[in-house]
């Protein structure tokens, strides 16, 4: 997968010559490669600087850009002051969003021209998947869905959140994920209130509800999915809270499709629990983006007010936590087209009983 060429092409509009590209979900997005190295794109080309480590994948794998190799002689701010000049290259977008203080100064000492934020530049094609990128995000999610099968059969009593959260992995890359998403979340009983809880040495028991967030990389691109189940027969409360949450789910994406605002799809999921007497018990947005971060934008959120484009992939996750007792959250990651969306997560929804 190589985004070059729409790199280049939105340069004109944004008054730049070239754009910096230096992080890596920035350099995974432009090259479908990553090499810990410093891209430059221009209106007509691209250069692209690695070390002996990334080289030989780097010419395998990139096109598009002109590959070059440092040395301890000749590293990426030689090679970008030399291609920047010999170029006459003058006004220079950065990712402001990714780029520290420090490296910014090194930047602005060291290279001709001037740097200029552009975060938005990215941001904006990376809101909208193309079919390359949604393919990788359809395999990624099948692994997870592969995986959560897998682990509904290895979940025992006397196991503790870590072991779970442990397997999880271990289920994800043995599946085809060359790495996960993000650290698993496995939130057992009480600590499920904590939306991010992270797995400690709780022993699952029955009677608890068991809450799974977890996904995978393919190719760079993120999965991500959560499932609730209980562990045992599950009381009258927790069923209700279930219910709750996952009618709220299902609002949430039946509002969700390109052209309404993230804040219209979170309100949609929002009334639900508010009307179910839950809504003081939402403390975060129905969704966000994600593609080679997990969390990118826009967001299905109540501060979302731009519209949402064609091929955005968001998640669908409200949940509801009540301190010291229980939480329960469900997701599943959409495509969003012009007449509705496409819910790639292929795992069951209504409440499992282990």
């Amino acid at each position: 997968m190589n985004h070059i060429e729409k790199i280049s092409a939105q340069l004109p509009e944004y008054g730049l010559d070239a754009m910096l590209i230096t992080s890596e979900s920035g350099e995974r997005y432009a090259l479908g490669f990553h090499g810990e190295g410093l891209l430059l794109v221009t209106r007509s080309g691209a250069q692209y600087s690695t070390d002996g480590r990334y080289i030989e994948a780097a010419r395998e794998q990139i096109q598009g850009a002109e590959i070059v190799l440092t040395t301890p002689e000749k590293g990426h701010m030689a090679f970008a002051k030399e291609y920047i000049e010999g170029e006459k290259l003058h006004n220079i977008g950065f990712e402001s969003g990714a780029m520290t203080v420090d490296s910014h100064r090194k930047y602005t000492q060291e290279l001709p021209g001037i740097l200029t934020p552009a975060q938005k530049l990215l941001d904006g094609l990376r809101a909208a998947k193309d079919e390359g990128e949604l393919a990788l995000m359809r395999r990624a999610q099948e692994i997870t869905d592969e995986a959560f099968r897998a682990i509904l059969n290895f979940i025992r009593p006397g196991m503790t959140e870590r072991e779970i959260a442990a397997r999880l992995v271990y289920e994800l890359l043995s599946r085809g994920g060359d790495k996960v998403s993000f650290d698993p979340i496995v939130a057992a009983g009480a600590n499920g209130s904590r939306p991010h809880a992270v797995p400690g040495d709780q022993v699952v028991d029955m009677g608890m509800f068991i809450t799974m967030d977890f996904g995978c990389k393919v190719e760079g691109y993120c999965s991500d999915m959560t499932r609730t189940v209980a562990l045992g027969h599950p009381t009258a409360e927790m069923e209700e809270v279930y219910a709750a949450v996952l009618a709220a789910q299902k609002a949430g994406i039946n509002a969700a499709r390109a052209g309404v605002t993230g804040r219209e799809i979170d309100a949609a999921a929002r009334r639900v629990l508010q009307e179910a007497g839950y809504g003081d018990y939402f403390s975060h947005s129905f969704g966000h983006s994600l593609g080679v971060d997990i969390h990118e934008s826009p967001n299905a959120s109540s501060k979302e007010t731009r519209p949402m484009p064609v091929g955005a992939v968001i998640s669908a996750e409200p949940g509801v936590y009540i301190p010291g007792r229980l939480g329960v959250r469900i997701e599943d990651v959409l495509i969003l087209k012009e007449g509705g969306c496409e819910d790639i997560t292929r795992s069951p929804k209504d409440l499992i009983v282990l």
